[in-house]
Order: structure tokens, then C-alpha cells, then sequence
């Protein structure tokens, strides 16, 4: 299993890095035209996924490697009243999408992260933002589900695989950090 598990990861992450190198560039442009304008990012997603957002989210609003200034990044998973509020007044497809209408504006991006693009509250938070003009991106795998053609900027991991999908979702948003920062002018 242990070397099965590693073929399977390494086969994956090569698939990934062939296929997703212009789509990863249009995102870092976005994420970077949004910070410059004074936007911000915010990441959601479910479960390991809701994880994955707050881990990259505070990458960027804390520090990636070294100490620099601030990335205007939030994760919508992390506000335990709102997410319990909305589930319970308006239903858990709106907990995400709620947010993003009290929080964002045009000009930031939202970044879904969901390994199989088809959770309701996925779908209905990337439709808030689009009517609110704000730029939508997404990582996802299983061939992106119902987040093609929600998306601005969609990184689908060539992969069935949760486990290598999420895998590659957090090596992707390492080097969104990473790549921010020296786009941004903030590490060299």
C-alpha cells in the first residue's frame, strides 16, 4: 500500500503539473490584480476542504515562508455564529453564499475549494459572487462538477482520487502563496 499510495500521488501530481500551469497563472493574475486594488480572497469549502481554506487563508494574512506584509485573505469556514446562524435561518446552501454578500465586493476574488464541484453551498456562493461581480475561482478534481462555467479560474486535479485530489489542492495553494508573495514584491 505504502508504495502503491506513492505511485498513485506521483502520477497524479505530474498529471496536475502538465495540465494546469496556464489555468494556475490566470488565478495568481487575478489574486494578485485583486490584492494591488485593494481586494481580498476569500476561500471556502466543506470538510477537508473548509481546512484547506483556512490553512491557505491564514498562509496569506499571517505569513508563507517569511515574514513580509499582510495578504487581504479570509476563510468563510471560520466564524462559527455565522455559519450556525445561516444554517439554522436560512439553510446550510446559503452559509458560504451570505457571507460573500455582506463581506465581499467587486474587484476580490472567492476561491471554492471542493474535490467534487458539487456541493449546493459551493455552487450558491460562486453564483453570489458572480452577481456581484466579483471574480470566481475554484479548486476542484473529478472533472470540476458544477463549478465549470461558475468559475472565472477553474484548477480541476486530473484525478477520481479524494485524497490525491485534496493532496494536490494544498501543494496548488502553497504555490498560490508562494507566488503571491513574490508577485507582490513582498519576499525575493
Amino acid at each position: 500500500m505504502f508504495k502503491a499510495e506513492f505511485a498513485e500521488h506521483n502520477a497524479v501530481a505530474r498529471a496536475t503539473e502538465a495540465a494546469l500551469g496556464g489555468a494556475f497563472a490566470g488565478l495568481l493574475a487575478a489574486c494578485v490584480a485583486s490584492i494591488r486594488n485593494g481586494g481580498k480572497i476569500m476561500m471556502f469549502g466543506n470538510g477537508g476542504s473548509a481546512a484547506d481554506a483556512q490553512h491557505l487563508a491564514t498562509e496569506l494574512s499571517i505569513r508563507y515562508i517569511k515574514n513580509r506584509a499582510a495578504i487581504a485573505a479570509i476563510a468563510l469556514t471560520t466564524d462559527s455564529s455565522a455559519l450556525t446562524a445561516c444554517g439554522n435561518d436560512l439553510g446550510f446552501d446559503r452559509i458560504f453564499a451570505r457571507q460573500i454578500e455582506a463581506l465581499g465586493r467587486e474587484g476580490d476574488v472567492v476561491l471554492a475549494i471542493s474535490t467534487s464541484g458539487k456541493s449546493p453551498n459551493i455552487t450558491a456562493a460562486l453564483k453570489q459572487a458572480r452577481a456581484m461581480k466579483i471574480v470566481t475561482a475554484g479548486l476542484s478534481g473529478k472533472g470540476g462538477g458544477e463549478m465549470v462555467g461558475l468559475t472565472d479560474h477553474l484548477l480541476v486535479v486530473p484525478s477520481d482520487t479524494t485524497a490525491r485530489i485534496q493532496e494536490m489542492h494544498i501543494l496548488l495553494g502553497h504555490m498560490l502563496c508562494g507566488a503571491l508573495e513574490l508577485e507582490l514584491g513582498l519576499v525575493t
